[in-house]
């Protein structure tokens, strides 16, 4: 995969489409958190769909710069999204390119999962993908029991992944105010039409029944599977691309 930087900090892989088509579309990858990039087999599968195919690094987050958390995840989505019809340098051997996407599109999983949908509220975005999402922040106490038993999450984060996030607790605590980054606190604002969902009803880190809600609230189509627990974004994208790539194309 090629690399560049957006707005000096965000670093972001990137790959052309393998076969041109005559609308440029480009897609948007979203990250979870905590975990350690590798939807660049994801990214090589929509390339061959056909689609230029971007995944960032949230600042604060792994090669980006900035800390974690210091503004919303999905402004950075947006940031690329706003760097797209710009010339861009790749890193390594410094190709120029210029995409002139006529529609764009994100998916994101869990923490990224947010990202994709909050990134809706711009007109750019055409259309999302939310792969068991997080919907509301108020679910931060029982997940972060279920993955640690440190009573600072913050602090977790900085000993298990080091300056994989650069991550204060005050940032985190962000999360908690009900309003940062948060999908439920946008409800009203949603164009239901421009989002589908994929949840477990098994997962055992974001409760489905908050899931549910949300889709209620909103009119989203959600897409609600009895097993498979904390679902991949790769495995569900590849699973559903029949549905999904219709769901781009409407």
């Amino acid at each position: 995969m090629l690399r560049t930087r957006f707005n000096r900090d965000i670093v972001t892989e990137f790959l052309p489409p393998t076969r041109s088509r005559k609308i440029q579309r480009a897609i948007i990858l979203c990250d979870g958190m905590p975990s350690i990039p590798r939807k660049q087999p994801l990214a090589e599968f929509l390339s061959k769909q056909g689609y230029w195919v971007f995944y960032p690094r949230y600042r604060g987050a792994w090669e980006s710069g900035g800390q974690f958390l210091e503004r919303s995840p999905h402004l950075d989505i947006l940031d690329v999204i706003g760097g797209l019809n710009k010339e861009f340098r790749e890193l390594a051997f410094g190709r120029r390119f210029r995409v002139r996407a006529n529609e764009v599109f994100v998916i994101g999983g869990s923490f990224g999962g947010a990202a994709a949908i909050l990134s809706t509220l711009d007109p750019r975005v055409k259309k999302a993908v939310a792969n068991c999402p997080v919907v509301d922040w108020a679910i931060l106490g029982p997940e972060q029991k279920k993955e640690t038993s440190n009573p600072s999450y913050a602090a977790y984060i900085r000993a298990a992944f080091g300056n994989g996030y650069r991550l204060s607790d005050r940032n985190w605590k962000k999360l908690s105010s009900g309003k940062f980054y948060s999908p439920a606190y946008h409800a009203s604002e949603i164009d239901s039409s421009k989002v589908i969902m994929f949840h477990a009803q098994d997962d055992p880190y974001i409760p489905y029944q908050s899931v549910r809600k949300f889709a209620r609230i909103t009119g989203i189509t959600l897409k609600l599977l009895r097993r498979g627990g904390h679902l991949s974004t790769d495995s569900i994208v590849r699973k559903y691309w029949p549905q999904i790539g219709k769901f781009f194309e409407s």
